[in-house]
């Protein structure tokens, strides 16, 4: 199995700014998430920026850098950029890594990439159990429902399933954790797949819920989803998350 990775590395962030260039035990952010995807075993990463100051630093450490827009609208947009700066094939498997992930596991890059390899769809995710009865209700925490062929049936920012019997009474002791799965922010496309995605028009419920992924579904595509095989780490949103992963690479 072959797979390429693409890291977007935006430079602008409103809670971080400069965020791909923080320092984290003497390496910059993007380089820990480069690394970490490189031990996935792909066959290359590339790393997909919009700002000079990250490109520069990068080149430090590696030639797979690009430049791109900084007009897209969403992540994807930026990869469907990077597939064709690349001229990647259409059945090329590329999985796509959020540069704010300095604690990501190898294992997740390369189980999501094989979960598409053997599967008829164009789009692979992974998920997660959860662990705290607040996420269910956590609009920051994406759910996803799926069936017994590892489909995934719908994404939201809302409680699915919707325990009726608990959240009619509001009594959350008849929740079971088990119930309920978390949506792991990390896809592999075949690469084609990610121009025809661009080209499809958004749907309402992308739009309400804000997620993009719900384009997928409701133009009648497979997302195929399975269980994390390692326990995703958080990523560094603000400057407090960025204490906590210096604390943990630096024990």
């Amino acid at each position: 199995m072959e797979f390429v990775v693409v890291i977007p590395a935006r430079y602008a962030s409103s809670r971080l700014p400069g965020k791909p260039l923080a320092d984290i035990c003497g390496k910059p952010m993007i380089q820990h998430v480069y690394e970490k995807a490189a031990a996935s075993g792909a066959s290359a990463v590339y790393i997909a920026t919009d700002h000079q100051a990250v490109f520069d630093v990068v080149k430090d450490f590696t030639d797979n850098v690009l430049m791109t827009r900084e007009d897209h609208q969403s992540g994807t947009e930026r990869l469907a950029e990077v597939v064709e700066k690349l001229n990647l094939t259409s059945d090329t498997i590329v999985v796509n890594v959020q540069g704010d992930e300095p604690l990501l596991a190898s294992e997740n890059v390369t189980q999501v990439a094989k979960l598409l390899a053997e599967s008829d769809a164009p789009m692979a995710t992974l998920s997660a159990n959860m662990t705290d009865t607040d996420d269910i209700f956590n609009p920051n925490c994406v759910k996803v429902v799926s069936d017994t062929e590892q489909n995934a049936l719908y994404f939201s920012r809302s409680p699915i399933p919707y325990h009726r019997d608990a959240m009619m009474n509001d009594d959350n002791s008849k929740l079971n954790l088990a119930d309920y799965a978390r949506h792991i922010g990390i896809y592999a496309y075949r690469a084609g797949f990610i121009q025809q995605y661009i080209a499809l028009p958004e749907s309402r419920l992308e739009q309400l819920e804000s997620l993009e992924q719900l384009r997928v579904l409701y133009h009648g595509y497979k997302i195929k989803i399975a269980g994390a095989v390692c326990e995703p780490q958080a990523g560094v949103d603000t400057p407090e998350d960025l204490t906590r992963v210096i604390a943990t690479l630096s024990n």
